[in-house]
């Protein structure tokens, strides 16, 4: 069995079988560096909020960024916390930034960061989300210079997102390119389909009755497809350069 090593997980309440062999591409290229050899675990980090650390009923563990890590054989490490966003507090004392900074940056360079975020962002501004994304990643290029960085957009529960957060998917997707991040966009590549509410599409398989969080099934679901997007961008294991 493929080891996970699951550090720094905070969570509290917040945002079937392997499932969609068919998937659309990522939203943007990156850089599609070397990979690890076969047998080195790579390190990845995930920064995020419910739907990163898990919610009531689904525990760490048990959440997409786990499974990924497990799909993929990394060593992963992972921080956030629930209700939090680029500039959303959620209940503790910090966004995504001094997140970032009391969870993970103080730790040895991992191989890959991926940056989960913008669902708890909605009603900001999507300008004002943008730059501080921008803050964060900048911090974490000169925390950890090697290290690739992945941005992933704003999940939603249905398919009809909320039009403050597709503003912010917008606005994150516009900064990637800017940047040079890879951006993986589950809104874009409709991820989750149609509404719990009236029946259609995956929701009601994936999706709990808050209209919200994803369910066991649902996180095991969307980790394949956030590992089949990483292995088209050459990211499936990798390496920190330098």
């Amino acid at each position: 069995m493929l080891c996970l090593s699951l550090v720094a997980v905070l969570s509290l309440a917040g945002c079937s079988a392997l499932a969609g062999s068919v998937h659309k591409p990522a939203a943007a290229d990156g850089p599609a560096k070397s990979e690890k050899p076969r047998g080195t675990p790579a390190v990845v980090m995930f920064l995020g909020d419910s739907y990163t650390v898990g919610d009531r009923g689904v525990e760490p563990e048990s959440t997409y960024a786990s499974a990924t890590a497990r799909l993929l054989g990394w060593q992963v490490v992972v921080g956030g916390r629930s209700g939090t966003g680029y500039t959303v507090r959620g209940r503790g004392p910090h966004a995504f930034l001094g997140l970032f900074e009391s969870q993970l940056g103080w730790r040895p360079a991992p191989d890959m960061l991926i940056v989960s975020g913008g669902h708890n962002d909605w009603r900001t501004p999507a300008p004002r989300v943008a730059a501080a994304a921008h803050l964060l990643l900048e911090r974490a290029r000169q925390r950890w210079p090697g290290t690739h960085i992945v941005l992933l957009g704003p999940l939603w529960g249905t398919g009809t997102p909320q039009p403050g957060a597709i503003a912010v998917r917008d606005a994150l997707k516009n900064l990637a390119g800017q940047l040079g991040v890879p951006f993986v966009d589950p809104m874009g590549e409709h991820w989750i389909t149609g509404d719990l509410a009236t029946g259609q599409g995956n929701a009601p398989r994936l999706i709990k009755r808050d209209r919200t969080h994803p369910t066991p099934a649902g996180h095991l679901y969307v980790a394949t497809r956030l590992a089949a997007d990483l292995k088209r961008l050459g990211l499936a294991h990798p390496v920190r350069k330098g």
